[in-house]
């Protein structure tokens, strides 16, 4: 049987790092971030970093791994936090993984793997480069003579998975399709408890949301994509296209409104929530923990614990 593991999911601003500190003091456990912003250096308040108080003396893991310019794929999450799980679970204690990004949480869980590939390579940058001078088009034609289902599902502009798939078949001989096919095959790597924090009124997480954001402008997010901006981070990179990032930057880099791109971040944070509670809504095994108008602490903490025992944690 794989080992057993807790997961606890939500919406943004649901509480996830409270529970997950809580219960990792209660089952000698450390916590493994699934947030995909979290994992960048220098980027501590617009991605709700936890503190160290609010760690309150747990390790955590998958934070501060990468610099903001890098480029971080979920091949590159799995790889390093399925080993974090793993050095958990080696000195006896309960791994929690705990975050908001699904596609993350899904494909550690799952136990998929990914080709390998060199994102400094000479076949990719050959790649990129073609696309960048025949188009999407003439690349997804010779895609088709080799994996017609990986062509077939690809936009023209979607250049990054077009050259993805390429590379993948003239790296390997085998097509994305395939590999996917085999992956999606294999067992779980972890038996998993899935904990999902969630709101009984919409307007309950809104008004959470809406308080973060300013508690975010109150901690300096405006200085902080400031200084990120200066040091060299391009704004166009991945990581600063995450929500509080690119609308404070443009609004740096603009008209300097910087109240407008506050009303913009809480608009965006609420989409983002949205997408986040339809996604963990698939999960028909979870358990749903919701919060009142009131939030009752100890009644969340004493559900949780009755699922892990139920679970045999």
């Amino acid at each position: 049987m794989p080992p057993k593991i807790l997961v606890i999911t939500g919406p943004t601003a649901s509480g996830k790092t409270w529970l997950a500190v809580e219960l990792a003091k209660k089952y000698n456990g450390e916590v493994v971030s699934a947030d995909s912003m979290q994992i960048y250096r220098r980027m501590d308040i617009g991605t709700a970093k936890p503190t160290a108080g609010e760690m309150g003396g747990v390790p955590h893991h998958m934070i501060d791994v990468a610099d903001p310019e890098e480029d971080f794929s979920v091949a590159r999450y799995v790889d390093m936090a399925s080993r974090c799980v793993d050095g958990v679970l080696s000195r006896g204690k309960l791994p929690i993984l705990a975050g908001g990004t699904g596609l993350y949480i899904d494909s550690l869980l799952s136990g998929r793997t990914f080709a390998a590939f060199d994102e400094a390579s000479p076949l990719r940058a050959a790649l990129e480069e073609r696309y960048a001078r025949e188009g999407g088009q003439a690349l997804l034609q010779e895609l088709a003579k080799a994996d017609p289902e990986a062509a077939a599902r690809l936009h023209p502009n979607d250049g990054k998975r077009i050259v993805r798939a390429l590379e993948v078949w003239l790296t390997t001989g085998k097509t994305i399709t395939r590999h996917n096919e085999e992956t999606r095959a294999l067992p779980p790597r972890y038996d998993a408890l899935t904990l999902t924090l969630d709101f009984v009124r919409r307007e309950d997480m809104w008004e959470r949301i809406d308080r973060r954001v300013d508690r975010m402008m109150a901690d300096g997010l405006a200085e902080e994509v400031r200084s990120l901006l200066r040091s060299g981070v391009p704004a166009r990179c991945t990581a600063m296209q995450a929500i509080g990032y690119k609308e404070m930057a443009a609004a740096i880099r603009g008209d300097g409104n910087i109240a407008a791109a506050a009303a913009q971040i809480k608009l965006r944070s609420r989409q983002y929530a949205k997408r986040q509670r339809t996604w963990f809504r698939r999960n028909q095994e979870a358990r749903r923990l919701l919060w009142e108008p009131v939030p009752n602490f100890a009644d969340v903490l004493q559900r949780s614990t009755a699922f892990l025992e139920e679970f045999g944690i």
